[in-house]
Parts: structure tokens; C-alpha cells; sequence
């Protein structure tokens, strides 16, 4: 079912008198007598996808063509115009990451970005690469809660003062997820301090009060949204934080990290709506302040319209707009929005050399790494203990699973290739990091580990000594991590997004998303390595299978 904000004559009329008040421009003052009006647009999460996918979906290209148009209907209706982002230019695509996500930024540029916040992924990189990216970036790049330990100074600018044509100044201030240090390589933000932005969002409007500098304020933040705040493993986010500010004392979040669209179900406190492509889209609301997110990749440019006048502060409609998003036949779901082609000519450069350095080698192997799919989906071979190991050192876990079916492919004795990578993880699914105890570990490993071979369920395992037993559905774990188990300790293990989702029959958990694509996990692994010998990864009989007609899976 379709919802709309304001719908009908109702909205018309209302929308039309607003604009009545702005008939006498030359004798009112600026935002009192008459209505001052915003159009913000935002996306978030684009992690890498300045390019359209193999459909034709998304990219940047599309995108500003998109951007140019809602700026003329804003520019029509006597609108201003902010564009944002969540944050997380970076890390998801090859092409992208190869080149140390320049192409991002440079389309960024001439889509026309305003401001952007900080996400975790722009720490992916050394601080110097982060750098390079600030000077790029023709607009500010804003987090209030990143301090720098050696000066105790914040590491970027904590907010944008925009001071619009019609008089109304807008406050943005920046947040990033205090979970930053745990997600990233530590060696990258070691004389960084992550805050609670909960603390540090208040003492900045409180300071941006004081010296009565906006009108409206809004936040930028990378912390993701929890719908009634459930947030779980992760950090706390937006609705966490809007619930702990004094009402009404922030306007609206614009949010990314939790990779969402952010529309809940009308009449229903806290529920998310079983939103698609197309559908109408309310916002969430929490302590009078609006939060959005347009989902992830650039698959939507949400458009939040707004009106102000004498203090008042009005959200008028909001939409996620698709960029040439595809149903399950392969059409369009709305009008085809065509690439901008100067845009296009610029990003055709990148994406050329991109796919000229997928050839290049970052590593080796003295042997045959198994990912065939006849034998990794029937018994550990050494591709799946090199995943698990390399997820489960990237992440600092405990142990590590993939499930076979997201290994599609062996890699041949000699060279390696980014290439060759991308034919053993081709579906970018994200590495997660997951917590529990010793004694639901092994309730839940009893229903990953006895999935029946010769389907993409069955599971690869690296770091743990168990027996899988398949007739009861249980195991008996003898040693994580090379220490002796023990149900009452806490674990860590790694596991793709896809499994802790549900697929394959996994059961659903909660993991916290380090948005780490397996891939580019794996070629870090296998760079920083250079040279990979078969026999560390070998199996030698960690994983057991009993009561099976198999002893290398349950048959």
C-alpha cells in the first residue's frame, strides 16, 4: 500500500496559501512574513558505485541529470536547494576503490554536493589517501565527534553554516558512529578519538544557539537508523539520539550507515513500511525531529521539501526518487532518466582505467586455491579456510564462516588478479562480525554446520576444532581460535551478510555490518601476503562430520 505526507486537494490548498504569504517580498522580513522554502536532496552509502551497474541501474552520471531537474522544479517553486550525503563514499567497487574513490569525489563536484559527512569507510584507507580526498572535495567534509588525540582539537570541521538567497540560514552538523574505530583497521585512526555524538551534537547546537547563526538545524550523520532504536550490536544512531535531545531541538537527520530507506508505516509508531521502488515514503519522526536515509548505493535521491516561516520549521512532502532502478522484468520502474553525458565522458576515463588494473597482480599461489563447486560445497578445501582466515584477521574475530555458495570459483596456480577475486566473490556481499556466547554458539552452529552438503549452505569454516554431528543437529566444539572452548566465554566470528540475514536457512542474528565487501577483504589478504602457500591453508581435519553417509559433510 502506497502513503503519501500530503496528498490531494487538501495539500494543494494548504501548499497554495503558504505560498500566498509570499506575495509581498520587498516589505516583509526574510523568513516572518513570508515563507521561506528548502528543498534538500541526499543520498548515502554510494561505497564506490560512481558507475551504473551492468543493468543500467544507478550511477553518478544519472544521478546529476536527476539533481539538475529537481534544482529547476525547486528553482520554479521558489526554492532553495541543499544537497547532501550520508557519508561512506568509500569501498564496494573495484574500479572505485583502485583509484582511491577519485571518480566518486570528482562526480560529486559536479553533481553539486553541499556538504557530506564523515563515514567509517573514509577511514578504509591511511589518513593521508583521507586527505587527498578533502582536497578533491569541492565541499566540506563534517564530523563533530572525531578529535584529533595529539592536539584534542576535532579533526574536521563540526558544521556548515549555509546562508541561503531568501535569508534563511541553515546550521548542518556532522556525525559519525562511534563504532568507527572497532570497524576499520586500527593502524589507520590510531591518534583519532571517536566521541558519543549524542554528547557532542548537543554541546555544538547549543553553541550554534548562542551565537544565533541558523534558523534551522539540521544533522549529517553516518550512524545509521534503528527503527524504536533496537540497534543491537551496533552503536546507538539516529533515533537514539534524537530521543535524548530535548524536543524539537534538531530539525531533521540525514542519515547513512545502517544502508536502509528510511519510510515507516503511517499509523504505526517504530514499524518500518514494506517499502519498494516507486512507493511513497513518510520518514520516521522522533522527538520532533524528521530522519531520513535513501537506502544505499545511489539507487534514490530522496527529496525532502520543507517550508519556514516565523520559527516555524514544516515538512511539506519527501519522496525516494529511483535512478533508474529495473523490476524483475528488466523495466524501468520510472521514466528513464538519461546519463548526463559531459558526466559520463568524465567518469568513462576512470572506469576504463579501473578495469585495466582488475588485471594487475597483487599476489600469488604455489598451488591450486579449491573453490570448485563440485568439492567447496562438499568439504572445507583450502579457498574456504584462505576466506575465513582472511575475514576472520581483517575483523579480529574468533573464527570465520562463508558459506559455499557465495565461493563461485577456484583460483589457478601462479598469479593472482583482483580479477581472479572477483570470480570467487562476484555478488559483493558485506563481511559481518557477530558475538555470542560460548553456550548459543553452540545451538546456532548446530543448524549452520549440519547443512547438507552439495548445496550453497553448506558452510566453510576456518579457526575452529568442532564434530558436527548431522544426525542430532549438534556439535561438540573443541577449540576457537586455538584455545580450548568454553560455553561460558564470549566468541566472535565473521560471517557474510547474505548468511546472517537468513540465507540459505541460516537463522537470522544480529551482526554489526563492517561494510567490508568480501572481495576487497580477500585482496587485501592476499596483497599484504604476496605469496600464498597451499599448504598453511589446508585443511587437516578441524571440522568432523558424524552419523553422515559422508565424513566431510552431512550427506
Amino acid at each position: 500500500m502506497k502513503h503519501n505526507l500530503i496528498k490531494g486537494t487538501l495539500a494543494l490548498a494548504v501548499l497554495a496559501a503558504l505560498a500566498g504569504c509570499n506575495s509581498s517580498k520587498n516589505e516583509s522580513k526574510p523568513c516572518v512574513e513570508d515563507v521561506c522554502k528548502l528543498t534538500v536532496l541526499h543520498t548515502n552509502d554510494t561505497h564506490g558505485r560512481f558507475w551504473h551497474n551492468e543493468d543500467g541501474e544507478y550511477g553518478m552520471a544519472a544521478q546529476k541529470t536527476l539533481v539538475d531537474r529537481l534544482r529547476a522544479e525547486a528553482k520554479a517553486a521558489n526554492s532553495e536547494v541543499l544537497v547532501l550525503s550520508g557519508g561512506d563514499v568509500n569501498t564496494g567497487v573495484p574500479e572505485s576503490d583502485l583509484q582511491n574513490a577519485e571518480p566518486d569525489f570528482i562526480a560529486m563536484n559536479h553533481i553539486g554536493y553541499d556538504a557530506m559527512a564523515v563515514g567509517n569507510h573514509e577511514f578504509d584507507n591511511p589518513l593521508d589517501i583521507l586527505e587527498l580526498q578533502r582536497q578533491w572535495a569541492k565541499f566540506p567534509m563534517v564530523s563533530a565527534n572525531i578529535y584529533d588525540k595529539d592536539t584534542g582539537k576535532r579533526y574536521f570541521d563540526p558544521y556548515k553554516i549555509f546562508k541561503l538567497k531568501n535569508g534563511l540560514r541553515i546550521a548542518v552538523i556532522g556525525l559519525t558512529t562511534e563504532d568507527t574505530a572497532q570497524l576499520v583497521d586500527p593502524n589507520h585512526v590510531l591518534n583519532l578519538e571517536f566521541r558519543d555524538p549524542k554528547v557532542e551534537v548537543e554541546q555544538v547546537i547549543d553553541g550554534i544557539k548562542k551565537a544565533n547563526s541558523a534558523d534551522v538545524i539540521f544533522a549529517i550523520t553516518h550512524m545509521g537508523h534503528y527503527a524504536d532504536g533496537v540497534h543491537g550490536s551496533n552503536a546507538p544512531g539516529d533515533v537514539e539520539m534524537a530521543r535524548q535531545l530535548p524536543a524539537g531541538k534538531l530539525d531533521a537527520i540525514i542519515g547513512g550507515h545502517s544502508q536502509n530507506p528510511v519510510c515507516m508505516e503511517p499509523g504505526v509508531a517504530n514499524q518500518y513500511a514494506d517499502f519498494k521502488p516507486g512507493d511513497d515514503c513518510q520518514p520516521d519522526q522522533q522527538n520532533g525531529t524528521w530522519i531520513m536515509q535513501a537506502h544505499e548505493w545511489g539507487k534514490y535521491v530522496g527529496r525532502a521539501q520543507f517550508d519556514y516561516q516565523d520559527g516555524k520549521f514544516t515538512l511539506t512532502s519527501y519522496e525516494l526518487i529511483p535512478v533508474n532502478l529495473k523490476d524483475e522484468d528488466g523495466a524501468f520502474i520510472q521514466e528513464e532518466i538519461v546519463r548526463d553525458p559531459a558526466l559520463e565522458g568524465v567518469l568513462q576515463v576512470y572506469q576504463d582505467k579501473g578495469s585495466q588494473e582488475l588485471g594487475v597482480v597483487i599476489a600469488s599461489t604455489d598451488g591450486l586455491l579449491d573453490g570448485e563447486r563440485a568439492n567447496v560445497r562438499n568439504r572445507q578445501t583450502n579457498l574456504g579456510r584462505l576466506i575465513t582466515t582472511a575475514t576472520a584477521e581483517t575483523l579480529r574475530t574468533d573464527f570465520g564462516i562463508v558459506n559455499s555458495g557465495g565461493v563461485r570459483a577456484s583460483i589457478k596456480t601462479g598469479d593472482i588478479s583482483y580479477r581472479d577475486v572477483l570470480t570467487v566473490h562476484p555478488f559483493g556481499n558485506t563481511v559481518n562480525k557477530a558475538m555470542m556466547p560460548g553456550s548459543e554458539l553452540v545451538t546456532y552452529l548446530g543448524q549452520v554446520a549440519t547443512k547438507t552438503g552439495n548445496t550453497g549452505g553448506y558452510a566453510q569454516f576456518g579457526g575452529i576444532e568442532m564434530a558436527v554431528d548431522c544426525q542430532a543437529k549438534s556439535v561438540n566444539i573443541t577449540s576457537i581460535g586455538g584455545k580450548p572452548f568454553d560455553a561460558g566465554n564470549q566468541y566472535s566470528f565473521t560471517i557474510p551478510s547474505f548468511s546472517a540475514a537468513g540465507g540459505d536457512g541460516y537463522p537470522k542474528i544480529d551482526t554489526v555490518n563492517a561494510g567490508l565487501v568480501d572481495a576487497a577483504v580477500l585482496k587485501d589478504y592476499l596483497a599484504a601476503k604476496q605469496v600464498i602457500h597451499v599448504a598453511d591453508y589446508a585443511p587437516k581435519g578441524e571440522v568432523s562430520y558424524l552419523n553422515s553417509a559422508s565424513s566431510e559433510s552431512c550427506k
